[in-house]
């Protein structure tokens, strides 16, 4: 009876998993030629699956009825919420994918498999109410990154990226399972709730503690939190730029929702001693990522210091430690998905006439009089990472600051407003590149339909336009912290 009542709750996970299974048999059969086709029914997938969260996450799913496998899973809103802005995200990695690996000739039916498969062990981490649980996702989606990032077998800078990750990863790894062995020796267990409880009985031990702060540490990893950002950069450039754009959006929701469940779910009792560590690595990773950028040619390369900036933000959320502060985290996430896959769309369609990418600022010198379209759309982006008003990237930090000083951590929030002016300098150097020198005009490619339409719809939802959903996202936010027990 517990069997059938948990396998009807991760009917998502179940319908990814026997679609990936299915067309990894496909790829083996009918090889590269199937490609397309596979992709679009990964994409289906995915659709089913986000089509069977969504009722669940507008109910405000939670509480027992919500758990499953012996407590080992939960398909909470919190985490439904979060499976939303994955599936999207991955889908939109599949929907720009075909055209780009086409014309370098690396187009291979593995990759949309490999993106389901990703997508599946996100879906099990953001949902993941135990120290076991959380590690299978974790690994399922890295093992999966490990290849997509080294998907271009011909490319020196992709293979780079791959190894990189892959020993970087296993380093990250074997850190946090050093603080699941930990939490699970000074705790007795290794669920959420038994560590909560286990946590909420007394002064925290010195075992417990280190366990903690490893925990923490792997995750930051995930998340390319500062001090465990190094390998971003590296790892962002060198990836095919629809992988690049995966990386910074999924997996990026999938590890921070994970970071908040793990902080707030099993040590919320202890909240004062993982707070100082995240407010640490909130300051540094607004002011390492946006000092880093400053100096960047590699407009995949800013983007990553980009996205190491944008999780300080997210940490500031998580700091406030309260239901408003989580709310709030998981806005900024939504806007900020929407901002970077905009942004790597844009990217995508910097090409030359025989289809080559390009990457520099020098490449993009006065576009504004040759691509005027694309040029607006990316300022319109690029204003939203900035966090200038009335766009949507403002209203995200607001409400992120807000949490902060409604939860007494006003210092934190000044500190992160003042931070933030430094990164607006990157930002708008795209601006004064694109609309104030001399045309390069070597953005001569054709772009793609499929590029456009992603532009086209992120645009229009960080502009003006977008605050018409605030109040449903904020909502949906609301109801979704709501489904996390808080301690106290």
């Amino acid at each position: 009876m517990e069997l059938s009542y948990s396998l009807g709750l991760v009917l998502p996970e179940l319908i990814l998993s026997l679609s990936g299974l299915v067309m990894l048999l496909f790829a083996a059969w009918g090889g590269d030629r199937l490609s397309s086709a596979i992709s679009i029914a990964c994409c289906v997938a995915l659709g089913a699956a986000f089509a069977l969260t969504a009722p669940g996450v507008c109910a405000g799913a939670s509480g027992p009825a919500t758990v499953a496998f012996f407590g080992q899973f939960s398909a909470d809103a919190y985490g439904g919420m979060a499976k939303l802005m994955i599936y999207a995200a991955s889908g939109a990695a599949l929907i720009v994918a075909p055209r780009y690996f086409e014309r370098l000739g690396e187009m291979r039916a593995e990759y949309p498999v490999l993106i389901l498969f990703a997508a599946l062990g996100m879906s099990i981490m953001v949902s993941a109410t135990d120290l076991l649980t959380l590690y299978i996702g974790l690994e399922l989606n890295s093992l999966a990154s490990y290849v997509l990032a080294s998907f271009l077998r011909s490319n020196e800078k992709s293979a780079e990226a791959g190894l990189k990750y892959f020993v970087l990863g296993a380093l990250a790894s074997g850190i946090l399972l050093f603080g699941m062995s930990l939490t699970y020796g000074f705790t007795g267990g290794t669920s959420f709730a038994g560590i909560q409880a286990a946590a909420a009985a007394g002064p925290m031990s010195t075992g417990m503690l280190f366990g903690l702060i490893f925990v923490l540490a792997g995750l930051a990893f995930k998340i390319s939190a500062v001090p465990f950002h190094m390998w971003t950069p590296d790892v962002y450039e060198g990836s095919p730029t629809p992988v690049t754009m995966f990386f910074a959006s999924a997996p990026k929701v999938a590890a921070v929702v994970l970071l908040g469940r793990v902080a707030v779910e099993a040590f919320g009792a202890q909240a004062d001693a993982w707070r100082q560590v995240v407010i640490f690595a909130a300051i540094a990773s607004i002011v390492v990522g946006a000092l880093g950028a400053i100096g960047q040619k590699n407009l995949k390369r800013l983007l990553a210091y980009s996205s190491i900036n944008n999780v300080g933000f997210l940490l500031i959320g998580l700091a406030a430690a309260t239901q408003a502060g989580l709310a709030a985290m998981l806005v900024y996430l939504a806007i900020y998905v929407v901002m970077t896959v905009g942004s790597f769309s844009a990217l995508l369609m910097l090409r030359d006439s025989e289809g080559n990418q390009l990457e520099t600022f020098a490449d993009i010198s006065g576009l504004s009089t040759t691509r005027p379209a694309l040029a607006w759309c990316l300022l319109l982006i690029m204003f939203s990472l900035a966090g200038i008003p009335p766009l949507m990237g403002f209203w995200g930090k607001l409400v992120v600051f807000w949490s902060a000083v409604e939860a007494n951590l006003l210092a934190l929030a000044v500190l992160g407003m003042a931070a933030s002016v430094i990164g607006a300098f990157y930002y708008l150097k795209f601006v004064k590149v694109m609309f104030f020198d001399e045309p390069a005009d070597r953005v001569t490619g054709k772009a793609d339909g499929a590029n456009w339409v992603l532009l086209a719809v992120c645009a229009v939802l960080i502009s003006p336009i977008g605050y018409l959903l605030t109040n449903w996202l904020v909502s949906i936010a609301n109801t979704a912290a709501g489904s996390l027990p808080l301690a106290g």
